[in-house]
């Protein structure tokens, strides 16, 4: 293999197969601050050794819920109130609908996302659940992903944070589940800072719903909040935080690197964006500390760019939907699929669709989910070709 000169020591362990430690990352994002050109390449190289020259995607129908949320996070228009425009509280009907919608785009991901727990805080929401026949939005995500893979979509619940007990009914339908790590700095949880009003983000509580997830050996996609007013070593820590789960539980099948953007009706709506050369080095980073890990961005939130991150060392784009827009970003609308594949084609690298589970992780979902799968799936686990044509 190719030997770069960035700090030849810690780049040589990387190549060598050894691990990065947290204090050589922390130099190695130093020395990348004057020049980050090199640790492109290193995580350009990493990448190519444990991927390949495959970048996948999920093709989607984003199923949002219900948007009231006990938490109240600074920078997150995600969340409505009762009587806002914007909110949505899905019927059944409404699910069944959207499902057939999904499957007539050859979707493939039923992506389920909720605020946390709204029934703890808003009668609405506690009204709304009763009328529909349950008595928890855990209860009405169990019944909305059995109602999508009944259709022939796979669900992937995004609901905060998640009992074990309801992880565990979940994974009867779901093919993986979702908890945001964000970051692992409870300073990020104090006063007038991003989480203050919301308990759920403590990193103890999110790094306790990864463990549970561990547990019960759930294929899990956690990632980090990029430019929420972070330093750049308690990202470096966050990264190894989810390194440490993963070591210890073999689940997390996935990194998404998200970078921050104002909201107009937020808190942080002043708050700057991060530059782009610093989610470049963090991006490059996660791929030389976890080398084998998949590791995502978002290709809505970065889109005058998104394709020069394949040569930083990421190898997913998330899920990506023909058909509904992103609810926690709506201002930032999906590029068609046709251009990520062209874009791909044109720097190398091949586009394929995956489930919302990753073929190395097939081994950890419930066996009819997999034959399910096997169904409409390539050789390598991936959607068939002849599937979406």
């Amino acid at each position: 293999m190719s030997k770069i000169i960035l700090n030849s020591e810690l780049l040589n362990k990387a190549f060598d197969g050894r691990q990065i430690g947290r204090n050589d990352a922390y130099q190695i994002y130093q020395e990348a601050e004057n020049n980050p050109f090199e640790l492109y390449k290193a995580a350009e190289i990493l990448r190519n050794k444990n991927k390949g020259s495959v970048v996948t995607y999920s093709r989607k129908v984003f199923f949002n819920l219900i948007n009231l949320c006990r938490d109240t996070c600074s920078y997150c228009t995600y969340k409505a109130e009762p009587g806002d425009a914007k909110i949505s509280m899905m019927s059944k009907q409404d699910i069944a609908n959207l499902v057939l919608v999904g499957k007539n785009y050859k979707c493939t991901e039923a992506l389920f996302v909720t605020g946390e727990r709204p029934e703890q805080k808003y009668t609405e929401a506690k009204i709304w659940l009763g009328k529909n026949g349950f008595a928890s939005t855990a209860e009405y995500l169990i019944h909305a992903s059995e109602m999508a893979l009944d259709a022939g979509l796979f669900p992937h619940t995004n609901a905060g944070n998640l009992t074990k007990s309801e992880m565990n009914q979940l994974r009867k339908t779901n093919a993986s589940l979702g908890v945001m790590l964000e970051n692992a700095s409870e300073r990020l949880v104090g006063k007038d800072m991003p989480h203050e009003f919301a308990p759920s983000k403590n990193p103890k509580a999110r790094i306790r719903v990864l463990e549970n997830a561990g547990e019960l050996s759930i294929p899990m996609t956690t990632g980090l909040l990029i430019g929420i007013g972070e330093s750049p070593f308690e990202l470096i820590d966050s990264i190894f935080a989810i390194k440490s789960i993963h070591q210890k539980y073999g689940h997390i099948q996935e990194i998404i690197l998200q970078n921050f953007q104002p909201k107009p009706d937020t808190v942080m709506r002043d708050a700057p964006r991060p530059e782009e050369k610093y989610f470049k080095i963090l991006v490059a980073l996660t791929r030389l500390i976890m080398p084998e890990m998949n590791i995502q961005i978002p290709p809505n939130l970065s889109p005058n760019s998104y394709s020069e991150f394949l040569q930083t060392g990421i190898n997913d784009w998330g899920g990506i939907s023909p058909i509904t827009p992103d609810y926690v970003n709506p201002e930032f609308s999906w590029p068609s699929i046709d251009t990520v594949e062209k874009n791909c084609r044109n720097s190398g690298f091949e586009l394929r669709a995956r489930f919302p589970v990753y073929p190395e992780f097939f081994h950890m979902i419930d066996p009819s989910l997999k034959s399910k799968m096997f169904e409409i799936s390539d050789s390598q686990g991936l959607v068939s070709k002849e599937y979406l044509t």
